[in-house]
């Protein structure tokens, strides 16, 4: 029996898989605000530190009713088990991205070669079983949790060269953006529903069930996956002959039943100016990426005194705006290249545009704003709503410009892009560590807007979203 709209059944289940992997990813930076004892860490700290900490933003948040809840502890917070300091924590959060950047390239490569489907399962089921280990590991001591840590990272590095080799085989061109929104967005939407659950779930049940119920949960979409997803549309049994014919015709593999393996124009990518602009927009934007991803919650309790269920909140409302907006735009730029008004090199530009300049503004207002409490919450708000569109921009621009190697391309441009994952946790953790207060922050924002500003020049300059000359396997003499 035919389905109908299986590229879609596949770009939804692609969007639920990473919605699985980036929900057990951020779990823990929301859980770690009820694991740690910060009365005994502060108690560590000295005179100063502490004075720091009570600076003119704690005192306001105190006094702030608009956003505290009905809750006689509104402004006191439930300390956790474990002593960790901000630097041991800063290392929790940033060794998942020592896996995840050990596993991109050779992810990418296997994705390629054998099974994208395949290696994708994978990838969420080491994820499911780490998750469900976090609560001993952490009780053992917090060098398990590195482990358990670096292992899921191994599983959700190779995720994205997996889904852009996917979508190469199933996305038509002219439907290319609103696909991978679609697929990407689930990113959004796992950060949003693990901020709510893992709030929710510590208070009402305590921190360890965070992990033992997302983990089991997860465990649904396997069988799901393995049902609904083939790595090209002929090998799947449930699509329409029609559906088949257009994908195939659009993306000039009909009649292709073969797996061939191309050799890699490494030296045509490494000369391709539009590949390196892609490098460094990806890098750059993951640097203010995931500094929101992992921080804003640590952010929302040291700087503006949330209390937990008020982090869970406020840390995912903007991921579900965020959700709304990339999908929004993903489909808008579509429609614009389908009726040619715009050109893929044109949208790109835009949405990449759109996903940095706003969001480096509004980091540079909450520098001087963030005592406001409101103020701050919409600008955080407003900053996640715009990087939504990078998922029409550059994240699918390798794709464009050579689809014979998306999976390769992400995996080289993705390894450098983890980097910021590991150093951003550790440079945020050695700031707040010296001094808490908001001006860490303000440094922290600083040296994000910087980043921004790189992406924004040379993605402007030397962006392209036409097929480069190398992608055709005729032109390959390396």
């Amino acid at each position: 029996m035919a389905l109908p709209g299986c590229r879609f059944i596949m770009a939804v289940l692609l969007s639920i898989g990473l919605a699985i992997i980036y929900g057990l990813k951020v779990n823990l930076s929301v859980a770690i605000v009820s694991m740690v004892n910060y009365t005994a860490v502060n108690l560590l700290q000295s005179e100063e530190l502490q004075f720091a900490n009570e600076d003119f933003c704690s005192i306001q948040a105190v006094n702030y009713t608009a956003l505290e809840t009905n809750q006689t502890d509104s402004v006191t917070f439930q300390d956790g088990p474990f002593n960790w300091s901000p630097n041991v924590q800063g290392i929790i959060l940033s060794s998942y991205f020592w896996g995840y950047l050990a596993a991109m390239f050779p992810g990418s490569q296997i994705a390629e070669i054998i099974s994208a489907k395949w290696v994708f399962f994978f990838a969420v089921l080491v994820n499911i079983i780490g998750t469900l280990a976090t609560p001993i590991s952490c009780y053992t001591h917090y060098t398990l949790v590195y482990v358990v840590r670096i292992a899921e990272g191994l599983g959700g590095g190779v995720t994205f060269p997996t889904t852009h080799v996917l979508l190469a085989h199933w996305a038509p061109p002219n439907e290319r953006s609103i696909m991978a929104s679609i697929a990407f967005s689930g990113t959004i939407l796992g950060t949003v529903i693990s901020n709510l659950l893992s709030g929710i779930i510590a208070i009402e049940a305590g921190w360890e069930w965070v992990f033992y119920i997302m983990g089991a949960l997860s465990t649904i979409w396997l069988l799901l996956w393995v049902i609904f997803v083939t790595d090209k549309p002929r090998d799947l049994k449930f699509i329409g002959q029609k559906e088949l014919d257009m994908i195939e015709s659009s993306l000039g593999t009909s009649g292709d039943t073969k797996k061939r393996q191309r050799k890699v124009p490494w030296k045509k990518i490494l000369e391709s100016k539009p590949f390196w602009a892609i490098l460094v927009a990806h890098t750059c934007s993951n640097w203010g990426f995931y500094m929101l991803l992992l921080n804003m919650p640590l952010f929302m309790k040291q700087v503006l005194k949330f209390t937990m269920a008020q982090v869970s909140i406020y840390a995912a409302i903007p991921y579900f705006i965020m959700w709304l907006f990339s999908l929004a735009i993903g489909q808008t730029l579509d429609r614009l290249r389908q009726h040619k008004k715009i050109t893929t090199t044109t949208a790109r530009k835009i949405a990449t545009l759109i996903a940095s300049a706003p969001v480096a503004i509004c980091l540079l207002i909450l520098s001087f704003v963030s005592c406001q409490i409101v103020a701050a919450v919409i600008l955080l708000t407003a900053s996640l709503t715009a990087m939504g569109a990078m998922y029409s921009g550059f994240m699918t621009n390798h794709i464009d410009i050579a689809n014979n190697y998306a999976g390769t391309l992400m995996g080289m441009t993705n390894t450098i892009a983890t980097i910021p994952g590991i150093v951003g946790p550790l440079f945020v953790g050695m700031l707040i560590d010296d001094d808490p207060s908001i001006k860490s922050w303000s440094i922290i924002f600083y040296v994000t807007i910087g980043f921004f500003i790189i992406e924004i020049l040379v993605y402007t300059l030397f962006g392209k979203g036409d097929e480069q000359p190398w992608n055709k396997p005729e032109d390959d003499n390396e």
